[in-house]
């Protein structure tokens, strides 16, 4: 079973979202993402453990970023966590996430 957890700056992202159209391109990326949660890019260097999807919408470019873990639950059961981290256009998104990441 895979769990999702939305971290508070991609919450932020996507509430203010107003297109619709790219609101749903989100949605369908995490849940692709959910399914097969190796679909990214993985990270190297100092964004080790990171992977990123990259969404062309518009003529415009977004980056999706997420990490991937497993957990034990309490009833003992090891659990696939999805951590959606951050979301955003290109512009700048590293920068922002290796800030973010630290």
């Amino acid at each position: 079973m895979v769990r999702l957890v939305v971290q508070p700056a991609a919450k932020r992202y996507f509430k203010k979202l107003k297109d619709k159209s790219l609101q749903q391109l989100f949605k369908n990326t995490i849940a692709t993402i959910i399914k097969n949660p190796s679909i990214g890019e993985k990270k190297h260097a100092d964004l080790r453990g990171i992977q990123c999807v990259d969404i062309h919408y518009n003529q415009a470019d977004y980056e999706l970023a997420y990490c991937v873990t497993d957990i034990e639950n309490e009833k003992g059961l090891k659990e696939t966590v999805v951590i959606i981290m951050l979301a955003g256009t290109r512009e700048n998104f590293y920068k922002e996430l290796k800030r973010y990441w630290k």
